[in-house]
């Protein structure tokens, strides 16, 4: 019989060895399980595509309800703690990374130059109020002075009316010769004599007054002493208080550099305090901020923990960050090509976290838009 009228599997066992006969025998019960492995793999390979299917679906409700950014940070407003006199650091009670409550002791500079110069000062108001109370008693002093010049122009004035009645009189009776001479005399001399003394009397009063008033501007010049030498004792005094430094706000030092015996200048930064209160920095893109409003609640989850903290949308900047910055972006070159830009936009934690946060650290928030 002829090969080719075989069926082919009868071909291939007559164009085989006795040998490979063996063999194929042999190797005959492997087929059944790569069969059995075909379903298996299109198993995987639908419930793969189901869940490729499943995560697309997830990811695009994600961007239907939610606003997100890898552009965030936490921020803050750091305060830095200068000396505000100079002077040497003779304590400094706290360390680095502390959290300090506020109106801690940060620093303290010596205060003894400030105490004398305090001391000074007090001692200074009280010589110029004791100048005030002296110039005082002399105008009370000047004022007797000039009621008693008063009253004696009005007994000169007195005095110089009946002088020029007894003349009168003594001149009547020379003219009608029922008088002498020597007496018509005498009464024009008392006459002068009493004229004079009124003068004399009205240049006192006079002078009397003129001095009072000399007394008075002493008494404010020495009252604008007392003023000035209060002022330099409030001014020592405050440089006396400020050689305590004390921490404005709950925060964390940071960035030390005071030491206890060194010299601290004026305006010298020695620390840097990172207050609790903080909040994340979001810069989104402008396209993103139709839908973004003042209230919305958010998820922030910290790079550093790989956690995720509720928070809420405070507010939205009025520009973009580029607007603000050191060097804006200027459009009026014929070269403009543009940019989508970056918003800043303020969320607020609903609660302090309850892990280490510091401004810079990055975070990614989703904005719950839906």
């Amino acid at each position: 019989m002829n090969l080719r009228d075989l069926p082919r599997h009868e071909r291939d066992k007559r164009e085989l060895a006795p040998g490979e006969m063996e063999n194929a025998r042999v190797e005959q019960p492997s087929a059944p399980p790569s069969r059995l492995r075909r379903p298996l793999g299109l198993a995987l390979l639908a419930l793969l595509a189901t869940a490729a299917i499943i995560a697309a679906v997830a990811w695009w409700l994600q961007t239907q309800n939610y606003e997100t950014t890898d552009d965030a940070f936490i921020d803050g407003r750091p305060v830095d703690v200068s000396a505000l006199v100079p002077g040497q650091i003779v304590e400094v009670p706290v360390t680095d990374n502390e959290l300090v409550p506020a109106g801690a002791v940060l620093a303290r500079i010596d205060d003894r130059d400030y105490a004398a110069a305090v001391a000074q000062a007090q001692g200074k108001v009280a010589e110029q109020q004791a100048d005030v109370a002296n110039v005082v008693a002399q105008v009370a002093t000047q004022q007797a002075v000039i009621e008693q010049t008063a009253k004696l122009t009005a007994e000169a004035e007195a005095a110089l009316t009946f002088s020029q009645q007894e003349n009168a009189r003594a001149q009547d009776l020379l003219k009608r010769g029922a008088g002498t001479v020597q007496a018509a005399q005498q009464a024009e001399s008392d006459l002068r004599e009493k004229q004079a003394a009124l003068d004399a009397a009205k240049l006192v009063e006079l002078q009397a007054a003129k001095q009072l008033g000399v007394l008075r501007a002493l008494q404010v010049s020495d009252e604008a002493q007392v003023k000035q030498a209060q002022a330099q004792s409030e001014h020592a005094s405050v440089n006396l208080s400020r050689v305590t430094l004390t921490a404005p706000v709950e925060g964390r030092v940071t960035a030390l550099t005071a030491a206890k015996g060194a010299f601290a200048a004026t305006g010298q930064t020695l620390m840097i305090l990172v207050p609790t209160y903080l909040w994340v920095t979001a810069n989104f893109k402008e396209t993103q901020l139709a839908s973004i409003r003042p209230g919305q609640p958010v998820e922030i989850e910290i790079d550093a923990y790989g956690r995720t903290f509720p928070g809420r949308v405070d507010s939205v900047q009025a520009g973009s960050g580029t607007a603000f910055s050191l060097l804006p972006a200027e459009n009026a070159t014929g070269n403009y090509v543009k940019v989508v830009q970056r918003v800043p936009v303020k969320i607020v934690f609903d609660n302090p976290p309850d892990v280490v946060i510091g401004p810079g650290m990055s975070v990614v928030p989703s904005v719950r838009v839906k």
